[in-house]
């Protein structure tokens, strides 16, 4: 049998398996979404604000699609209304999965990020009413500091807060996607202004039919992605943000596992879209939609405008208090406890982490002051400056709070008496005690020798010099 010949790799070709996997798997890590898109805003910001910011904007202005379809849209729009769709997609898988086995699942388990999420965004947004209306700004923007981007906030977590509690991931990701739920709502029902009844009809009809194969378990991507093409474009048209329709089609989705099964078909479908979200979707969008022109005076103007002074002191201000007094008026005045794993400073940290609202708040911006292109982009910067201001001070305290983990971590591991067993296990035990008094007077012995052969008057064991 004559061996196979090798094939020749193909530029842009199929990955050989190995590699495939290998970064599929990163993709789904919160550290390199977390990268690509800060790598892809740090792109967009330099991209327009040098000399070739003409072939930036030439690139995110260009229309393309069928215009009878009502899809001829521009790179920038493509990615905010159709790629955005996908990563919305997975957030509402991650809250349906948090809806029937995490979190969300126990009421009283749910009351506490529930809580937290709402005043979290509650406060954010009363910030920017207050600076905005008392310097006479415009109010449309006072979504904009509400929402928390998952994948940068578990970046950092994840980067930063090594030896920090599991209970700290799980409360940032149950807030993250109570945030994202309520963000949707807000995108629904206040960024929606003319309405085709006809075309939300079919898109509903379209849903139905989706739940409907869905519970007949049929199966087959060649079933589902035409049918989401056409839910999506449907809702698009209808005047509903498009995104919408991912959240819902996501939310249909089971995610309890059957007897036999590895995954459920939630699981498994957040398995293979995630990648594409995170590398791909979500860049794509920070991309286009990031790429500001900032100079000395645009950033002081941050701090002097009210719209864009009130979406800074709303992300870094607003969402630490709002998360913060939200958990602790959780805890105090309902049935809800504070996980035992978890300190309060830990919380603080966490909810300065939450005035990271990248993503969301992008388009927030966009939606809300799309008919003033000069203040949108103005308030774009404020997101990302609010953002950075934000990520920094969480930085710092998830540090400052990682140390003191790690020192715990330590002084658990610590075992003296070298018996293979740590000491903290054996402190109540006689024989430890027994052990550890043996030890010290064998270490104080020897600092005697040690001082004696200093002092002159013997060199160790073999007598006089």
């Amino acid at each position: 049998m004559a061996a196979p010949k090798n094939r020749r790799s193909v530029f842009l070709g199929r990955l050989p398996l190995p590699e495939r996997t290998f970064i599929t798997d990163a993709l789904r890590t919160e550290t390199v979404g977390g990268v690509l898109l800060l790598a892809a805003a740090v792109i967009a910001l330099v991209w327009a604000n040098t000399p070739l910011r003409g072939g930036y904007a030439e690139i995110r202005d260009f229309h393309l699609g069928p215009g009878s379809l009502g899809l001829h849209l521009s790179v920038q729009h493509w990615t905010a209304e159709g790629l955005l769709a996908v990563f919305f997609f997975v957030a509402g898988i991650e809250l349906k999965r948090e809806l029937v086995a995490g979190e969300l699942r126990d009421p009283k388990a749910a009351v506490l990020p529930v809580v937290a999420a709402v005043c979290g965004m509650a406060v954010p947004a009363l910030v920017y009413f207050s600076v905005a209306s008392s310097g006479g700004g415009s109010l449309r923007g006072w979504a904009v500091p509400t929402a928390t981007d998952i994948a940068f906030a578990l970046a950092v977590l994840a980067v930063i807060g090594t030896a920090l509690p599991s209970a700290l991931r799980a409360f940032l990701l149950t807030l993250a996607v109570v945030d994202d739920l309520f963000a949707i709502l807000i995108i629904a029902v206040f960024f929606t202004s003319k309405l085709n009844f006809a075309a939300l009809g079919f898109a509903v009809l379209g849903l139905a039919v989706f739940w409907l194969l869905l519970r007949k378990g049929v199966r087959g991507w060649y079933v589902y992605v035409p049918l989401a093409l056409v839910i999506w474009a449907l809702m698009y048209n209808s005047g509903v943000h498009s995104t919408i329709a991912g959240v819902a089609m996501g939310l249909m989705l089971r995610c309890v596992r059957h007897p036999g099964e590895r995954r459920s078909p939630g699981e498994h479908l957040e398995h293979l879209v995630r990648p594409l979200s995170a590398g791909l979707a979500v860049p794509l969008f920070a991309l286009f939609s990031a790429g500001v022109t900032i100079s000395g005076g645009a950033l002081s103007d941050i701090f002097r405008k009210p719209e864009t002074l009130g979406v800074v002191l709303g992300l870094v201000l607003g969402k630490t208090i709002g998360v913060f007094g939200g958990t602790w008026l959780a805890a105090r005045f309902t049935r809800a406890e504070l996980n035992p794993d978890l300190k309060w400073p830990d919380v603080f940290a966490v909810a300065s982490l939450a005035g990271i609202g990248f993503t969301v708040s992008l388009l927030i911006g966009e939606l809300a002051f799309g008919t003033n292109p000069l203040l949108a982009d103005e308030v774009k910067a404020a997101v990302l400056v609010g953002s950075l201001i934000a990520a920094v001070c969480a930085a710092t305290l998830l540090k400052l709070r990682d140390n003191k983990y790690k020192k715990l971590c330590a002084e658990e591991d610590r075992d003296e008496d070298q018996d293979g067993i740590p000491d903290v296990y054996e402190q109540g035990k006689p024989e430890y005690h027994l052990r550890m008094a043996a030890i010290l007077e064998a270490k104080a012995a020897e600092h005697r020798r040690l001082a004696e052969v200093a002092s002159g008057r013997t060199t160790g064991d073999d007598g006089p010099a």
